[in-house]
């Protein structure tokens, strides 16, 4: 099972750090109850095997100007990998998309976009998104407004399931 094969003190790791990105690794130490130096190794550690991707800051894109967020689902003409590969990497180049996720079902794409003004977001619908290699259809939704967004998982429920499974 993904999870399990990392210790207890590994997963509080994780967990205090996807709170708490910012904080020094004494602190961290302190928190999850070891010292210092062998907190740091594990953090070393769960960087190279991939379970910490990077550290980023929660940045507010509406404080920032960025005033209108939309969601879009994506149809496809056709869904051969080379197909789905050549959206996905064509989405990593367009700055306005910030989430990209391949579905199942009647949408391929769902991508989440912010721009900084409804003219702009509708530059991009029009001149790139609408006209782009094998894109049949796009629906698109205005967020009005967030009512969670939370990064990362929910570690409690992680461990209600390995203590069960154990």
């Amino acid at each position: 099972m993904p999870g399990s094969k990392l210790d207890e003190i590994d997963r509080m790791i994780l967990a205090e750090l996807q709170a708490d990105g910012r904080m020094t690794n004494v602190e961290l130490a302190k928190r999850v109850g070891i010292s210092a130096p062998p907190c740091l190794r594990r953090v070393r550690t769960l960087e190279e095997q991939g379970y910490i991707r990077g550290y980023h800051a929660d940045v507010d894109s509406r404080e920032l100007g960025f005033e209108v967020q939309v969601f879009a689902m994506v149809g496809l003409h056709k869904q051969a990998e080379s197909d789905l590969s050549a959206f996905e990497e064509k989405c990593r180049h367009w700055p306005l998309v910030r989430e990209c996720h391949m579905l199942n079902g009647e949408v391929d794409f769902i991508l989440k976009c912010v721009a900084p003004d409804l003219r702009t977001f509708q530059s991009f619908l029009t001149g790139e998104l609408l006209t782009a290699d094998n894109v049949a259809n796009v629906k698109t939704s205005l967020v009005i407004r967030g009512a969670k967004d939370e990064p990362g998982v929910p570690f409690d429920v992680l461990e209600e399931r390995l203590a069960r499974d154990a």
